[in-house]
C-alpha cells in the first residue's frame, strides 16, 4: 500500500466516526489553545513590563529613600521618612566626584487633584528640574519644557502628560490654558509626546503626570516641614556600559555624604532599571510556567483520549485487520495506517488549537487586562507538539493492530 493509499485510507477511518474523532480532537484543540494562550499572556506581560519600565529612562538609576531611625529610637519602614536632599542632587552632579553620571534629576512627587474649568483629574505632580526630560527620555509634543529661570523664579508654569492633558482639555489646545494644583493656578507650556506604554491594566501611567518646577513645588504646592528633601533622584549613567560604574560612584558618594560607614545601614536604595526588569519578568516568567503546566495537563489528557479511541477501532476492526494481513499486508502497514490515522486526529486538533488560539488574543486582553503575544515559532510549535502527541499515543494501539495473527483476528465475531 503506497503512502497516498495508506493517508486516503487513514482520513477515511477519522471520518467514519466523526462524532467520536471530533470529540478527541476537542480534547487536543483545548490543550493546545491554552498553551498558546498562557505563552503569550506570559510573553505579553512581559513585554509591557519591560516597556513601562523603559519608559522611566535609559540607562537611569533610581535612588529613593530607605528605612530611618526616629527620636525615639525606633526603626521605621523603607521610605517613612526623606533622606534624600538637594545637597545629594548637587554631588550626584559633579562630573569629578562622579564622572559616570550623565545626568541627575531631584524628584519630588505626590498626587493632586487638578482642575481646569470644570473638568477635574487626580494625578501625580513632579517637581523637577529641566534634567528631567534627558535622563527619562521623553520629548515634547507641543510647547517647552520647564527651564532654569522656572526653578530660578519658583515659576507657576506646568507641563502635562498626553494622558492628563486629553483629560483635562479635551478638544482644546492645552498649551497656554491655566491648571489648578491644590489652589496654585499654574500656566501650561508645554504637552509631553506620550510614551505608548500605557494600558487600562497600569498602575502607573507614565504619560498620566505633571511635571512642574521643583522649587514651585517645594513652596507653592507641596509644602512640608522639610523643604529641601526630594522623594528620589534619578540617575543617568553615561552609557549602558557605565551604569555599573554609575551604581558605584552613587552609592559612594551617598554613603559620604550621609555618614554612613556600613553599607548594610544604609538609609537609601538604589535600583536599576535592568533589576527591575529582571524582577518583574522573572515573576511573570514564573506565571507562566505554572499556567503552562497546568495547560499542559490538557495535553496529556487529549493524548489519552487519541490512545483510547485508536483502541476502540482496533477493536472493532480486528476482522478488517485480519483480513488485510490475509491478503499480504505486512505488521509495518497496518502500523503505519493506524499511526496515519492518530496524527490526522492530533493535526485537526492542533490546528483547530491554534485557531483558538489566534481568536482568543483578539478577545481575551479586553477582558483579562493584559497583552497576549503570540509568535509564529508558537504557532509553528503547537502544531508540532499535536502531531507529536498523536504519533506518542497512537505507536500503542497501531503496534497492537500490527501483532495481531490473521488467524486469530478472522476468527473474532
Amino acid at each position: 500500500m503506497s503512502w497516498l493509499e495508506t493517508f486516503r485510507t487513514g482520513i477515511a477511518g477519522v471520518l467514519s466516526h466523526r462524532l467520536r474523532s471530533g470529540l478527541t480532537v476537542l480534547g487536543i484543540l483545548i490543550g493546545i489553545a491554552a498553551v498558546i494562550l498562557t505563552v503569550g499572556l506570559g510573553e505579553g506581560a512581559q513585554g509591557q513590563v519591560a516597556s513601562e519600565i523603559n519608559a522611566l529612562g535609559s540607562n537611569v538609576l533610581t535612588v529613593t529613600p530607605g528605612s530611618s531611625t526616629s527620636s525615639t529610637g525606633v526603626r521605621e519602614a523603607l521610605g517613612t521618612a526623606s533622606t534624600l536632599t538637594m545637597s545629594d542632587v548637587a554631588a550626584l552632579s559633579s562630573p569629578v566626584d562622579a564622572p559616570d553620571i550623565k545626568a541627575v534629576a531631584p524628584i519630588t512627587s505626590s498626587a493632586e487633584t487638578l482642575t481646569a474649568g470644570s473638568s477635574t483629574w487626580t494625578t501625580s505632580v513632579q517637581g523637577t528640574t529641566p534634567s528631567w526630560l534627558t535622563v527619562r527620555g521623553r520629548s515634547l509634543a507641543q510647547g517647552r519644557f520647564i527651564d532654569t529661570q522656572d526653578v530660578a523664579d519658583h515659576g507657576a508654569v506646568a507641563v502635562l502628560g498626553a494622558t492628563t492633558a486629553s483629560e483635562l482639555f479635551r478638544g482644546i489646545d492645552p498649551v497656554g490654558q491655566t491648571v489648578d494644583v491644590n489652589g496654585t493656578p499654574l500656566t501650561v507650556v508645554g504637552v509631553l509626546t506620550s510614551t505608548g506604554s500605557s494600558t487600562s491594566s497600569s498602575s502607573t501611567d507614565q504619560d498620566d503626570v505633571v511635571v512642574i518646577p521643583i522649587s514651585t513645588g517645594a513652596e507653592r504646592i507641596f509644602g512640608g516641614t522639610t523643604r529641601n528633601s526630594v522623594s528620589s533622584i534619578a540617575v543617568q549613567a553615561r552609557s549602558s556600559a557605565d551604569l555599573t560604574a554609575a551604581y558605584q560612584e552613587t552609592d559612594h558618594l551617598l554613603l559620604q555624604l550621609h555618614g554612613i560607614t556600613n553599607p548594610t545601614e544604609a538609609d537609601f536604595t538604589i535600583t536599576s532599571e535592568q533589576s527591575l526588569i529582571s524582577t518583574a519578568t522573572s515573576v511573570d516568567h514564573t506565571l507562566t510556567i505554572l499556567l503552562s503546566g497546568v495547560a499542559a495537563i490538557s495535553l496529556l489528557v487529549g493524548g489519552i483520549g487519541v490512545m483510547n479511541i485508536m483502541l476502540v477501532s482496533v477493536t472493532e476492526r480486528i476482522r478488517e485487520i485480519g483480513l488485510r494481513k490475509a491478503l499480504g499486508a505486512t505488521p509495518g502497514v497496518i502500523r503505519r495506517q493506524f499511526l496515519v490515522e492518530a496524527s490526522v486526529l492530533g493535526l485537526m486538533g492542533g490546528a483547530l488549537g491554534a485557531l483558538l488560539g489566534v481568536v482568543g488574543t483578539a478577545f481575551l486582553p479586553g477582558a483579562v487586562g493584559d497583552p497576549i503575544t503570540i509568535s509564529p515559532a508558537a504557532m509553528a510549535g503547537a502544531l508540532v507538539v499535536a502531531l507529536v502527541i498523536g504519533i506518542a499515543f497512537g505507536v500503542y494501539p497501531a503496534s497492537r493492530a500490527a501483532h495481531l495473527a490473521p488467524i486469530d483476528a478472522l476468527r473474532t465475531e
